[in-house]
């Protein structure tokens, strides 16, 4: 019996590792770890130090913050990822030959997939205490990937990928030290949980020997998996001068060993012998899966500068080492293995912003940014994860109620460079080819609090 059932299990699932939803910095990061720097763009995040948040940017910051602080908030995306067909074609042969037009050997008949980008939110909460003149502690919990996509049923990319749904959960103890009055050092360390969930359809047609093909049709294909793995942060503060700052930050990469289950079942098969040759042959059913992905590490230098006493100037210059996921390979208990070749390269971000105060109770921000893209190959860009280099433009507000309680939000608008894919990574899933218009809208609040 030959049967054509090779499943790419986890191949998307592992790209969008991240909270639920969003459209976020480039790759699958989540940078939205607070609502408070969303209306600068982030500029300045490792070495604002602006409410407790700073557990997460960096966390020699925490010496900037008198007291017992908490800070909690969270920000809504609304990512669109637009795609427009231009010739993809359905499973081949092995020798490369076409199985047919797509839709004209399963179920469907193509189409462009609607909006596959569906509203997130990205929580967050954080706390710091000062112990002593020169010993801080804090904790704070966030999502620092994700990314989720939505398409219509039976789309032209459905053996790429329909529906993929993610969830994390990053639990970040920390310490900081002011070792001198210009001069804080700061360690964290991370627990990380990843929770998925990803579908797409698979080709099957089956064909016993001397008897020929059964039927042919698609198979619905579910994968569910969760993995957790421990990582840490560290950071430096620097007062250069009474009016600049300067601060650096790294976070280290996490390895995730992810284990789940496959699930395949019948979708538009309809010959009962052949549906039950899949049965026996257990290919219909569930089966062990489990894959291991290096999530990248991190580095953000930023600069503040007050320029009087109205304006503060902020800067970034982040760096994210994508090559750390050159590919991913599967292995499902009963399928073949599979590897999905990603060739992600590392990234580069620089953000600038600005905070203008313009009384004691409103201060007000703006910010924009240029966002690099890992994926910088049209053949390598799956259609989980339709990423392109971006710019940020941001506008924010923050009010004071009083000195030790204030609200901040945040609005910010992702343009996405022209964005196209002709992938052809895989036989058993077709050629996707076509273009992609992808913007995203961002918006954040933060409640923060001084005991």
């Amino acid at each position: 019996m030959k049967l054509h059932h090779s499943i790419k299990t986890l191949s998307a699932l592992i790209i969008g590792l991240g909270s639920v939803g969003a459209a976020h910095a480039a790759g699958f990061q989540l940078l939205e770890q607070n609502g408070s720097g969303l209306g600068a763009a982030y500029a300045g995040s490792a070495a604002l130090g602006e409410d407790a948040s700073t557990v997460y940017y960096n966390p020699a910051a925490m010496t900037l913050l008198p007291g017992m602080n908490v800070s909690a908030g969270a920000v809504a995306i609304k990512p669109n990822f637009e795609f427009s067909d231009g010739g993809s074609t359905g499973p081949t042969t092995a020798g490369g030959k076409p199985l047919g037009p797509l839709g004209g050997f399963a179920t469907g008949t193509g189409g462009d997939g609607g909006n596959a980008g569906k509203w997130g939110v990205v929580p967050n909460a954080y706390f710091t205490w000062e112990l002593t003149p020169q010993w801080w502690v804090g904790l704070g919990v966030g999502a620092p990937f994700g990314l989720m996509t939505d398409y219509e049923k039976g789309w032209a990319g459905r053996y790429h990928s329909e529906k993929f749904s993610i969830e994390s959960i990053n639990i970040n103890p920390s310490i900081a030290f002011k070792a001198t009055d210009t001069l804080s050092f700061g360690l964290g360390l991370n627990w990380m949980q990843l929770d998925a969930d990803y579908r797409k359809a698979q080709y099957t047609p089956v064909v016993i020997p001397g008897i020929g093909l059964l039927d042919r049709g698609d198979m619905q294909a579910r994968v569910e998996a969760k993995g957790d793995a421990w990582g840490w942060n560290a950071g430096i503060l620097w007062q250069a001068t009474p009016t600049t700052r300067f601060g650096l930050s790294y976070r280290s990469k996490v390895k995730i060993d992810a284990d789940g289950t496959t699930t395949l079942s019948n979708r538009t098969l309809t010959n009962p012998k052949a549906i039950g040759v899949l049965t026996q042959q257990g290919v219909i059913g569930s089966h062990n899966a489990e894959t291991s992905v290096e999530l990248p590490d991190t580095a953000i230098f930023s600069v503040v500068h007050n320029l009087n006493d109205r304006w503060t100037l902020l800067g970034d210059v982040s760096w994210t080492g994508w090559s750390s996921i050159p590919e991913l390979k599967i292995e499902s208990a009963g399928l073949p293995d599979s590897t999905l070749d990603l060739r992600f390269e590392d990234s580069w971000r620089v953000a600038l912003g600005a905070h203008y105060r313009y009384s004691d109770s409103w201060t007000f921000k703006g910010g924009v940014a240029w966002d690099q893209s890992p994926v910088q190959s049209d053949t390598y860009r799956p259609s989980s994860l339709p990423d392109n280099d971006r710019y940020w433009v941001s506008l924010g507000a923050k009010y004071n109620f009083s000195k030790a309680t204030s609200v901040d939000i945040g609005y910010a608008h992702l343009f996405v460079k022209s964005t196209s894919v002709n992938n052809t990574s895989s036989t058993d899933a077709g050629t996707l080819k076509g273009d992609y218009k992808s913007s995203a809208d961002l918006i954040g609040v933060q409640f923060s609090h001084r005991f």
